[in-house]
């Protein structure tokens, strides 16, 4: 337990008749950035939320930062730091203002904190603009500061991409690494830009309807996400019911009136062909692809077997 930042014991968050997060059972270690990655709907901010002590949860347990009770948790959470659907900001006050109200509001006495954030987001020219007068992505890269102006161990961060170009998500990726690195920060983030997930996260927590799905890490998906077949004939009924009756509980998407995905390992590539070869069809592609984290996704949230 020791290296475990924060760990989860089914957690349920109901609304009336409605489950927001149903049984959710996770563990975060120390020192790692997990990308957290579900559909709109899906209850990620419930559970950022429920991190961060803004709500809470209607059945379960957790431990945060090795503490179970309440009051020590609450305690614990000063060292967090959040910008969770959005950054709150004092908008007739400057960069510098909000950066600063929020360091003496967590209790780092650390003057120089402000400053520091504030350059590491790359706002230092923009300090004595008026948080109501900045782009959507120097809104962002402002809720980041006042998020890390605490010297915080748990960072959590929902969509921090949203609104950033190309340059600046480059860039917050390179200074969300340094932080993890550098701070021994654990940082978790979610973002509908998997791509960026990809390139960010050392682990990564699928969630859907309220239900943790799947937890891998990094290598973990890079083996899942390199492995799927491609099948393209003229008889992809006759296929689905080849792949049902001789792989059953093996993953597929059918993708078009010719085309369907196999997911998992490449390794029945020789078996299948001979199926598909006695049954008399004609194959046009049988060949193994790699798969983008979308298209895991998409497969393990309900787009498979269509």
């Amino acid at each position: 337990m020791n290296d475990v930042i924060f760990e989860a014991r089914n957690l349920t968050k109901k609304y009336k008749e409605q489950y927001a997060l149903n049984d959710v059972s996770i563990s975060l270690k120390k020192n790692r950035i997990y990308g957290f990655i579900g559909e709109n709907g899906a209850g990620k901010s419930t559970l950022m939320k429920i991190m961060a002590g803004l709500i809470f949860p209607t059945s379960g347990e957790m431990t945060f930062m090795g503490e179970t009770d309440p009051a020590a948790i609450e305690q614990k959470r000063k060292s967090t730091g959040t910008m969770i659907e959005g950054p709150y900001l004092y908008p007739g006050y400057s960069v510098r203002q909000n950066v600063e109200l929020q360091r003496i509001l967590v209790g780092n006495p650390d003057e120089s904190a402000t400053d520091r954030v504030i350059e590491l987001v790359g706002l230092e020219d923009s300090k004595k603009k008026k948080a109501k007068k900045l782009s959507m992505g120097m809104k962002q890269r402002l809720g980041i500061a006042m998020a890390m102006v605490g010297n915080p161990r748990f960072l959590i961060l929902d969509e921090p991409i949203n609104g950033l170009d190309p340059k600046n998500i480059v860039t917050l990726r390179g200074m969300l690494k340094k932080i993890n690195e550098d701070n021994d920060c654990t940082i978790f983030v979610s973002s509908h830009i998997l791509s960026e997930l990809y390139l960010l996260a050392t682990d990564f927590i699928f969630i859907h309807k309220g239900k943790i799905i799947e937890t891998l890490t990094h290598e973990q998906l890079e083996e899942k996400c390199s492995q799927f077949i491609l099948i393209r004939n003229s008889n992809i009924p006759e296929t689905v019911t080849i792949l049902e009756k001789h792989f059953p509980g093996t993953a597929y998407k059918v993708e078009t009136d010719d085309t369907v995905k196999v997911f998992g390992s490449s390794a029945i590539m020789p078996e299948l062909s001979g199926y598909l070869m006695k049954a008399g069809i004609v194959i046009s592609e049988l060949a193994e692809k790699e798969m983008s984290l979308e298209e895991y996704f998409i497969s393990i949230t309900g787009g498979t077997k269509e």
